[in-house]
C-alpha cells in the first residue's frame, strides 16, 4: 500500500476476529490498518476481547463533579434562557450541551482519523431518521448514566424527570426512519466508518391530536425552543437548481443554466457509538438562498412578499415530511425534497473524495473509497446526479462516470407494495430537473441495448415483454430501430394491406375522412412516467430487501426480470434494531435480569448471549423476576395512558398492543374488529361466563394515518369510537379495555414496548416488507400473534413456533384468493357477518361506517372487494386469540414463552445487518479511536 497523504508509513495486515464474525457460523477475511498518528488517537481493529476490556468510560475520567460543573457552566454561559429559576426544561438543554461538549471530542477525533487514513466510507442517504430522544441513549453509550445522575441530583434534579424534556426530533414517520437510526447507532458501535445524510424537516410530518372527529393534524414544533443536540455547519453550504435549461456548450458540453437556485446548509448532530470512542456523524440538510436574492428594492416599495419570495420558497423545502402531493404544487415540492437531499450529499462526498485525495484526483478510485446506500427509492436522483456531477462538472467521459455510479451505489427496497415504487411524471421531471432528465434518457438508451444484446431477436413477443416491465421510462414509444425488431412479419403484411386498401378508397370520401380527424380532438394515451425503482436497479451494483420472505418476493415477483439478467446483483439483509437503546436502555430491569441470569453484559454487543437465556426458561426464580420486571412496566403505562387518555387500565390485564403506521395492509381494522367480536359476546354472557372465558386486556393501539390517506383516518376514528364505548361499559369493566394513545413516536414505543405481552404483527401475507417493531416487542420478552410476512417468518423459527401465535393465508395463496374473490366464490365466514351487522346496528355511536364496511364487501371496484383480506383471515385470527387467552390463563407458560421470545431474538440485533451490509455490499472495515 502507497503512503497516505498524511506522509505517514501505511502497513495492511490481516484484522483480528471483528466481534460478529463467527456470528452464526461465519468466517470472513478483514483488513486492518495500522497508523502511527498524533498521540491523541490511533488507529485499529476492533477485536472482541477488546469489547470485553472496555474502559469504564470512553471519555476518560468524568465523574459526577465535573458533570455538574460541567452542566453549571452551561447554564451560566451559553444560555438560550435566562439563568435564574432553573427548571427541569432549562436542565435538560444544560445537560445535553454537556453530554454535546464530551460528543464532540470523540466526534472530532473520529473524524480526523477517516481523514488521515483515508479509508472506504460508506454514505446512508435516507427521507426519515427516526432518533428518539437523545440524552439516555447518549450518556448510557458513554457510559456515564451514572455520573449524569448524580451531578443533577447535586444540582437539584432528577435525572429521569430531566430527560423527559426532551422532544423527540420529527425527522421521520415509521420503520423507514426508525431503521436508519438503528443503522447509524450499530455503525458507531461497530466502529464502521460512515455517515448518514437526511433532511432537517422543521415542522416533522406532524403531531397527532385525537377528538371527537377523528386525527387531527397539527404541526410539530420540536424546533421552537431549539435543538441542543445539533451543530449548524455555516462553513458548508452547496448550490442546488430547479428549473433553468439546458444548453450545449462551444466545447461540446452540457451546461444547466438559469431558473431557481438555493443553498443547502449542514446541520450535524454527532452519533455515539457504545463502548467506544467512534462518533459518527447524522448531516442534515436546511435550505436557504443567498442574501443577495432578496429583493431589497420591492421590501422598501412595500411589496414584501415579492421581497421576501425566494427565501420562502427555499425554505419550505424541508418544512414538513412528505407534503400532501395531491397537486402538481405539492408533487414539486416533494421532488425538490428529493433532489436536495440527493444533490446537497453527493457534492458533499464528492468535495470529501478530493480533499482526501490531495492534489491527486483520481476519479476510477471513487468507489474503492466511496459506497453510497438508497434507503428506498426516495434518494433515487443520487444515480443522475453522481453522473451530473461526474459529466458535466468533473470532466470524465460518460462511460467512464457511468462505470463509477454503478460500482458506487446500491438500493435497499423495503415495499412491494406499487404505489410505494415510485414513477415520477416525465414531463414534472423534465421542468424541474432538465438535465436528469438527458442523463436519465440516456441510461435507459443504453439499457434497452443491454437488453437486446442479452436476449436477441430471435423471440420478438420475449423481448416485447422484457422490454416492457424493464424499462426506466413508461409508456414511451421505443425507438424506430428496436420498434422494429419486435414488429411481428404478419403485422407488416396487415400495414401493407391497409395501405393498398386504402390507396383504392374514394378520394373525396379519403378528404373528408381527414377532415374529421382534424376536428376530433387526439387521444390521449397513458401519462409518461418515470420508474425510480428500475432506475435504482439498473444503476446500483447491489439490490437488496430487507427479510428473507421479502427478497425473495423481491427476485421472484417485483424485480423477476431483473433477476434473471443480474443474479449476483439481488441479495437479502434481515433488518434488525439496536439492543442498546431496544433492551438496555427502555428497559433497565429486564436488562438487569438478563445480565445476572447469563454472567455478562457482552449480550449489549454480543446479541447472540441472549440464547443462554434458554437454560433458565423453567426456572422459577427467574419466573418470578421476569413477571415483577414486566409488572413495573406495566404500572409505568398505566400512567402514561392516564396522562394521555384519561382512561384508567388494569396493570393486571394482558396488555395487547399494535403500534405502527396506519395502513389498510397493517390491518389495524382486524385488531378491532375482533376486539368488536370479543365484546359481543361478552355482552351475551353472564359475569360468571365472561369471565371464565376471557383473560382480561387491554387492547392498545399507535400510530398516524397519513393526512390525505381518508380510509386509514376512518379507522382511527372507528378504534376511538370503540374505545369509547367499550371503556364507559360498567358490565366489561376491566374484561376489556381499548386505549388509542395519541401522537405515538420512538418515546411512547419506550415505555410500551417493554411493558408488552402480546404484539399484533397481523398484515397481509405478502405485503410488509419486514418490520422491526415485531423485533423491538421480541427482545422485551412479548410473544407476537401474526401472519407469515416480513421478519414474521424469521422471528417465529428463531423463538421456536410454540412461542408464536400464527394465523392467516400464506404468501403464495394471496393471488388465488383475490382472483377467488373476484370471481365471486368467496364465502364469508357468519362471525365475520355478524360483526359487521352489529357495528351497522349503532352499537357505537350514531356515526356512519358504510365507507370503512363497504370496503370489506363486493367483488370488484376501487376501494372495495377487500383487498387486503380481512374477512378471508377473520375466522383463523379469531380462533388464534382464543389460544392467546388459554395460554395466558397459564401464567408459567406464558412466562417461559416470554423468555424464549427475549432469547431467540438475538440475530434481529442490528449490529448482525450492519456487519453484513458492511462485508457484503460497501466493502468497508473497522476503524477505531484511541
Amino acid at each position: 500500500m502507497a503512503a497516505l497523504s498524511t506522509g505517514a508509513a501505511a502497513v495492511a495486515k490481516p484484522c483480528c476476529p471483528s466481534r460478529f464474525m463467527a456470528f452464526m457460523g461465519r468466517n470472513r477475511a478483514s483488513k486492518v490498518l495500522f497508523l502511527t498518528v498524533k498521540p491523541s488517537f490511533c488507529v485499529r481493529c476492533a477485536s472482541s476481547d477488546q469489547i470485553q476490556k472496555a474502559p469504564h468510560s470512553v471519555c476518560g475520567e468524568v465523574d459526577a463533579d465535573s458533570v455538574a460543573s460541567s452542566i453549571k457552566n452551561h447554564l451560566e454561559f451559553t444560555p438560550l434562557f435566562s439563568h435564574d429559576n432553573v427548571g427541569p426544561g432549562k436542565a435538560f438543554f444544560a445537560t445535553a450541551q454537556s453530554v454535546r461538549d464530551l460528543l464532540i471530542y470523540n466526534w472530532n477525533a473520529t473524524y480526523d482519523a477517516y481523514e488521515k487514513v483515508n479509508v472506504k466510507q460508506a454514505y446512508y442517504l435516507s427521507m426519515e431518521f427516526l432518533q428518539g430522544r437523545a440524552l439516555l441513549n447518549a450518556i448510557g453509550n458513554l457510559e456515564l448514566t451514572g455520573e449524569y445522575a448524580e451531578a443533577l441530583k447535586k444540582l437539584g434534579h432528577n435525572l429521569e424527570t430531566v430527560a423527559s424534556q426532551e422532544i423527540d426530533a420529527a425527522l421521520g414517520n415509521g420503520g423507514l426512519g426508525r431503521l436508519a437510526s438503528c443503522f447509524l447507532d450499530s455503525l458507531a458501535t461497530l466502529n464502521y466508518p460512515a455517515w448518514g445524510y437526511g433532511l432537517r424537516y422543521k415542522y416533522g410530518l406532524f403531531k397527532q391530536k385525537i377528538t371527537k372527529d377523528g386525527q387531527e393534524e397539527v404541526a410539530e414544533n420540536w424546533l421552537d425552543i431549539g435543538n441542543p443536540w445539533e451543530i449548524v455547519r455555516n462553513d458548508v453550504f452547496y448550490p442546488v437548481k430547479f428549473f433553468g435549461k439546458v444548453v450545449v456548450g462551444s466545447e461540446g458540453k452540457s451546461h444547466w443554466v438559469g431558473g431557481e437556485d438555493i443553498v443547502a446548509v449542514a446541520h450535524d448532530v454527532p452519533i455515539p457509538g457504545y463502548r467506544t470512542k467512534t462518533t459518527i456523524n447524522l448531516r442534515l440538510w436546511s435550505t436557504i438562498v443567498h442574501s443577495e436574492q432578496f429583493d431589497l428594492h420591492a421590501f422598501n416599495a412595500g411589496e414584501h412578499g415579492k421581497a421576501c419570495k425566494a427565501q420562502e420558497d427555499a425554505e419550505k423545502i424541508c418544512f414538513v415530511l412528505y407534503p400532501g402531493d395531491s397537486s402538481d404544487e405539492g408533487k414539486i415540492l416533494r421532488l425538490k425534497q428529493q433532489y436536495t437531499l440527493c444533490s446537497a450529499s453527493l457534492q458533499d462526498i464528492v468535495a470529501r473524495f478530493e480533499r482526501r485525495s490531495g492534489g491527486n484526483v483520481h476519479w476510477d478510485k471513487f468507489p474503492e473509497k466511496v459506497a453510497v446506500q438508497m434507503n428506498d427509492t426516495h434518494p433515487t436522483l443520487c444515480i443522475p446526479e453522481l453522473m451530473r456531477i461526474l459529466v458535466d462538472l468533473k470532466g470524465v467521459s460518460w462511460e467512464v462516470a457511468w462505470q463509477i455510479t454503478q460500482r458506487t451505489v446500491a438500493y435497499t427496497n423495503h415495499t412491494v407494495l406499487p404505489e410505494a415504487l415510485e414513477k415520477w411524471s416525465y414531463a414534472l421531471m423534465q421542468r424541474l430537473l432538465p438535465r436528469h432528465v438527458e442523463i436519465i434518457e440516456r441510461i435507459e438508451e443504453q439499457f434497452i441495448d443491454e437488453i437486446i444484446s442479452e436476449y436477441g431477436t430471435t423471440q420478438p413477443e420475449v423481448l416485447e415483454r422484457k422490454l416492457a416491465t424493464m424499462r426506466i421510462l413508461e409508456n414511451f414509444e421505443l425507438p424506430p430501430s428496436v420498434a422494429n425488431l419486435i414488429t411481428k412479419p404478419a403485422d407488416v403484411v396487415d400495414e401493407k394491406a391497409k395501405d393498398g386498401d386504402a390507396k383504392n378508397q374514394d378520394t373525396e370520401k379519403h378528404k373528408g375522412d381527414d377532415a374529421a380527424k382534424k376536428q376530433k380532438p387526439a387521444k390521449q394515451g397513458p401519462p409518461k412516467m418515470v420508474r425510480m425503482a428500475n432506475l435504482c436497479v439498473v444503476g446500483g451494483h447491489a439490490v437488496n430487501g430487507v427479510a428473507e420472505i421479502h427478497s425473495d418476493i423481491v427476485k421472484n415477483e417485483v424485480f423477476n426480470d431483473f433477476y434473471q439478467l443480474w443474479p449476483k446483483k439481488f441479495t437479502n439483509k434481515t433488518n434488525g434494531v439496536t439492543p442498546r437503546r431496544w433492551i438496555l436502555f427502555c428497559n433497565p430491569k429486564l436488562s438487569d435480569v438478563i445480565t445476572r441470569w447469563i454472567g455478562t453484559d457482552e449480550w449489549v454487543l454480543r446479541a447472540e448471549k441472549l440464547a443462554e437465556l434458554r437454560k433458565f426458561a423453567d426456572n422459577e426464580d427467574l419466573h418470578k423476576e421476569w413477571l415483577a420486571t414486566k409488572r413495573s412496566n406495566k404500572v409505568k403505562v398505566a400512567s402514561l395512558i392516564k396522562e394521555r387518555t384519561g382512561y384508567t387500565v388494569n396493570p393486571d390485564a394482558m396488555f395487547d398492543i399494535q403500534v405502527k403506521r396506519i395502513h389498510e395492509y397493517k390491518r389495524q381494522l382486524l385488531n378491532i374488529l375482533g376486539i368488536v367480536y370479543r365484546y359481543k359476546k361478552m355482552k351475551e354472557m353472564s359475569p360468571a361466563e365472561r369471565n371464565a372465558k376471557f383473560a382480561p386486556r387491554v387492547c392498545i393501539f399507535g400510530g398516524k394515518a397519513f393526512a390525505t390517506y381518508v380510509q386509514a383516518k376512518r379507522i382511527v376514528k372507528f378504534i376511538t369510537d370503540v374505545g369509547a364505548t367499550i371503556n364507559h361499559d360498567t358490565d366489561i369493566g376491566d374484561l376489556l379495555k381499548v386505549i388509542f394513545i395519541p401522537d405515538y413516536n420512538v418515546s411512547v414505543a419506550e415505555l410500551l414496548i417493554p411493558a408488552s405481552e402480546l404484539s399484533q404483527h397481523i398484515s397481509t401475507a405478502g405485503m410488509e416488507a419486514s418490520g422491526t417493531s415485531n423485533m423491538k416487542f421480541s427482545m422485551n420478552g412479548c410473544i407476537l400473534i401474526g401472519t407469515l410476512d416480513g421478519a414474521n417468518v424469521e422471528i417465529r423459527e428463531e423463538v421456536g413456533e410454540d412461542n408464536f401465535f400464527l394465523f392467516g393465508a400464506r404468501a403464495h395463496e394471496i393471488v388465488d384468493l383475490r382472483k377467488e374473490r373476484a370471481e365471486g366464490k368467496f364465502v364469508p365466514d357468519e362471525r365475520f357477518e355478524e360483526v359487521k351487522n352489529y357495528i351497522r346496528s349503532g352499537a357505537f355511536g350514531p356515526n356512519s361506517y358504510d365507507e370503512l364496511m363497504g370496503s370489506l364487501e363486493g367483488n370488484e371496484g376501487f376501494g372495495r372487494a377487500d383487498y387486503f383480506l380481512v374477512g378471508k383471515d377473520f375466522p383463523s385470527y379469531i380462533e388464534c386469540q382464543e389460544k392467546v387467552d388459554e395460554a395466558y390463563r397459564d401464567q408459567k407458560r406464558w412466562t417461559k414463552m416470554s423468555i424464549l421470545n427475549t432469547a431467540g431474538s438475538y440475530k434481529f440485533s442490528s449490529d448482525r445487518t450492519i456487519h453484513e451490509y458492511a462485508t457484503d455490499i460497501w466493502n468497508i472495515h473497522p476503524v477505531e479511536i484511541k
